[in-house]
């Protein structure tokens, strides 16, 4: 062999021990990174719907218009939603839909997101829909999701890691809006009254936490519903003649996230440990709704894209209206945040104060299970 040949050789030899080395380093502070776990409805879907057979979905343009891509994702966002920004501040990479077909191999350490639009706490919820992942279904796909992460690093290790993983979990929302008060007079307004219907979806509520725990989950964050009454689809439906919000879905809202928050405390009495963090959702938002300018938002009241009233009315598509400066807007369509509105509740989830999370934000969740 020429002495150039074995120079080259060796060149050769040299860069890939080197790789090996870089990547035997990278490989355990990746698989060390703690995987992320999402349930819930459209406020934290990031794509599922993409792949079903629904009216529910956000994979058309002007949606994503401020994400990376500049592109519609299926979020129901201008830019980022809650669990991509949970994630950017975990200094991790967003979870992937587990129904997306990139999710496979190494990504599955990184989490899933199992939310789906449309869906709530109970079966009935969302059924206009048509064909939506249920929470009952969502937790047979987080099953699913288990043996398959067993079977990339052993069922020992994936218990593990589920153990050790971060669940976020957002649901409610829908089954007042799209339920209870999606017809003057619905099937669910005619069984129960306000409160007993909330007590009845904090009983349903238990019920699937509880199933979440058995699956394994031990730090979960749950979010109640943000002001129902406040949103401009709700401000254009009742008529809101001064952007007033809407005092019915208020009271519902006002009734059943005090009673989630005590549940919550009770199931952790139960279990005997602080599995479930309680996020309240509708002081974050009114913080900002009721004084938008102290938070540099120009308007609380009108969607930035939509149409009618409020910009309250139909779903965000390329012929509804659209503002310019997306971050003077407090809500992007006519039921869900902005980016920039999501980024603030954010804030509160890692460093609020017991009113916005109890018993603890999640910087303090973070610190206090880096030393166990």
């Amino acid at each position: 062999m020429s002495e150039v040949a074995c120079i080259g050789t060796s060149r050769a030899l040299m860069i890939t021990l080197l790789a090996a080395v870089l990547l035997s380093v990278a490989a355990p502070g990746a698989e060390a990174a703690r995987a992320f776990l999402v349930f819930g409805d459209s406020l934290v879907d990031s794509g599922n719907n993409n792949y079903l057979a629904t009216t529910a979905r956000a994979d058309n343009p002007p949606n994503g218009i401020d994400y990376p891509t500049h592109r519609a994702t299926g979020r129901f966002s201008n830019g980022l939603n809650l669990p991509d920004i949970i994630s950017e501040k975990l200094g991790a990479e967003a979870t992937l839909p587990y129904l997306s077909p990139q999710l496979t191999g190494q990504k599955l350490l990184v989490g899933a997101n199992f939310a789906s639009a449309g869906i709530g706490i109970l079966n009935d919820t969302g059924i206009q829909f048509l064909n939506i992942i249920r929470i009952f279904r969502q937790l047979q796909l987080f099953q699913q999701y288990q043996q398959r992460l067993g079977a990339l690093i052993g069922p020992a290790a994936a218990k593990q890691r589920v153990n050790q993983a971060l669940t976020l979990i957002v649901l409610g929302g829908n089954d007042w809006v799209n339920n209870y008060f999606l017809t003057p007079v619905s099937a669910r307004s005619r069984q129960f009254t306000i409160p007993q219907y909330s007590q009845y979806l904090v009983s349903e509520y238990k019920k699937i936490l509880r199933r979440l725990y058995d699956l394994g989950a031990r730090r979960v964050l749950v979010t109640g519903t943000g002001p129902l009454g406040c949103v401009p689809a709700e401000l254009a439906m009742r008529g809101s003649r001064n952007g007033e919000c809407a005092p019915r879905l208020q009271e519902a809202a006002r009734i059943f996230n005090p009673e989630l928050a005590q549940m919550l405390k009770q199931l952790n009495s139960e279990i005997g440990s602080e599995v479930f963090i309680s996020a309240n959702a509708f002081k974050m938002n009114m913080d900002f709704i009721s004084d938008p300018g102290r938070y540099g938002f120009k308007t609380s009241k009108i969607a930035c894209c939509g149409l009618g009233p409020y910009n309250g009315l139909g779903t965000c598509n390329v012929a509804a209206n659209l503002c310019r400066d997306r971050k003077v807007y407090v809500f992007w369509d006519p039921f869900h945040p902005t980016e920039r509105a999501n980024r603030i509740i954010v804030d509160q989830i890692f460093k609020g104060t017991t009113e916005y999370m109890n018993p603890m934000n999640l910087s303090t969740i973070m610190a206090m299970d880096s030393r166990t």
